[in-house]
């Protein structure tokens, strides 16, 4: 279900028809409740439309339905509605945050001014705050995450609550998705930054090894032993501790592994003295540990003490749209790290780029990159890749064609901000035409309303 621009609340269900019509013929989208608390219960910080709301209504009124809003979110413009008006219920909704304050009857085209006006400016707070995002996140130390697409922003905005907290997190993608990257944002961006970052590799190193790499051991523990050495957890003491491949771990590690997550505390081989360590954990798997642990080959207790935060990181080939600006920002790097200078791609470059699958995620972006500032344009298409074929180099006319019509919808509901009427005329279509290719092409106008 698409987000409503609108969220309305009144009692009388007449009034609630009513209003609904209204708006839909201005291609608004509204969703009407009849009390207040059933409205609350569909509304987030990440809402990205308004409230408008009846005064008086049994049980919660304007006021209370305005009091709870301005807890949860006070950038939310609240439109009070009412049949029984007065300067004093007018102040007083405008003195506890209301947008705008209407007594019925109104003139409907002054309530869709009134609306389009608020929605705009719950459309400039969410961006606003989004910009003040990315400003802390450009300005924070370390590495960053970056991509617009929904699914990296959804990411993102998970993320960002637990930096600060002692949670430990479980990372689930497909290998050179960027697990490790995100583990190091997690650790440079919070609290735990001053101290170290521990990185091990579950699967890299040999299983008669693992132990003694994550514990340590004392002198003597086993033949060549010759002096004390402390593992991976007492280094990260303070910081965190990365711990990669984690389905590679064997299963007799994994419980002296649950052990240290419920205690925090860890013996060295060949000692009894256990020593307490505060270390942050993540852990990252390519692995479906549920499965694996339905199959007895992860151990289900491990897994349910780590999945208490699970971030899933999505592949490239489900958020194209960031491709463009990631291998920038690699090829950026690659030039300062190799003193050349870079061509930008021009927009069929660009566009192969986006219609590779990139089974090797963001690593094999990163790698391309690096070859394109060594060896230039004919590292996207020459023989040492073989596998990014020029834009509409595998197409069919026909294909091209849809391709192309696709791109330009995309583009006018983007510039319209998902408004039909303002498509219909920029593109001389009849509405049910645009309708009929919208649905052709997957496109829905609330996707592209801001």
């Amino acid at each position: 279900m698409t987000e409503p621009a609108i969220i309305f609340i009144d009692d009388d269900a007449d009034i609630r028809q009513a209003i609904t019509q209204t708006l839909a013929l201005e291609d608004l989208s509204v969703q009407s409740y009849a009390e207040g608390s059933q409205a609350l219960a569909r509304l987030s910080r990440d809402f990205t439309g308004i409230v408008l709301c009846d005064y008086h209504m049994p049980g919660m009124d304007g006021l209370a339905v305005l009091d709870a809003i301005q807890q949860l979110d006070d950038s939310i413009p609240v439109i009070i509605l009412t049949g029984q008006g007065d300067i004093s219920t007018a102040v007083a909704a405008m003195r506890k945050g209301a947008y705008d304050f209407i007594e019925k009857p109104f003139h409907h085209d002054g309530l869709i001014e009134i609306i389009k006006r608020a929605l705009d400016k719950r459309r400039l707070a969410l961006e606003n705050r989004h910009l003040k995002a990315q400003v802390r996140g450009l300005t924070r130390p370390g590495p960053r995450l970056l991509g617009d697409s929904q699914s990296m922003q959804t990411v993102i905005s998970l993320l960002e609550p637990l930096l600060n907290t002692s949670a430990d997190i479980l990372l689930h993608g497909e290998t050179g998705s960027g697990k490790d990257a995100i583990a190091r944002y997690i650790h440079e961006n919070s609290n735990r930054s001053d101290h170290n970052f521990v990185a091990i590799n579950c699967g890299a190193v040999p299983e008669n090894l693992i132990e003694s790499e994550l514990f340590g051991h004392e002198a003597g523990a086993f033949t060549g032993a010759d002096k004390r050495r402390i593992g991976k957890f007492e280094h990260a003491n303070q910081g965190t501790l990365f711990l990669d491949e984690l389905e590679s771990m064997p299963l007799n590690l994994q419980v002296k592994l649950l052990r240290v997550l419920e205690e925090r505390k860890v013996e060295r081989l060949g000692s009894n003295q256990p020593i307490t360590v505060d270390v942050r954990i993540v852990a990252a798997t390519k692995s479906d540990l549920k499965a694996l642990s339905d199959a007895g080959e992860f151990r289900a207790d491990l897994y349910y003490r780590l999945n208490v935060v699970q971030i899933n990181i999505p592949p490239l080939r489900e958020r194209k749209q960031d491709v463009p600006l990631l291998f920038h920002h690699f090829a950026l790097i690659a030039a300062s790290r190799y003193d050349r200078e870079i061509i930008p791609l021009d927009a069929n470059q660009a566009a192969a780029l986006m219609q590779h699958d990139w089974p090797g995620n963001v690593r094999e972006l990163r790698n391309l990159a690096e070859r394109y500032v060594l060896m230039g344009t004919s590292a996207l298409n020459g023989p040492e890749t073989g596998q990014l074929p020029p834009a509409g180099g595998q197409q069919t006319l026909s294909e091209m064609l849809d391709a192309y019509e696709q791109s330009l919808l995309v583009s006018a509901l983007k510039a319209c901000n998902g408004s039909i009427k303002e498509v219909m005329m920029q593109l001389g279509l009849a509405r049910k035409t645009l309708y009929d290719k919208m649905k052709r092409h997957g496109l829905d106008k609330a996707d592209f309303k801001d």
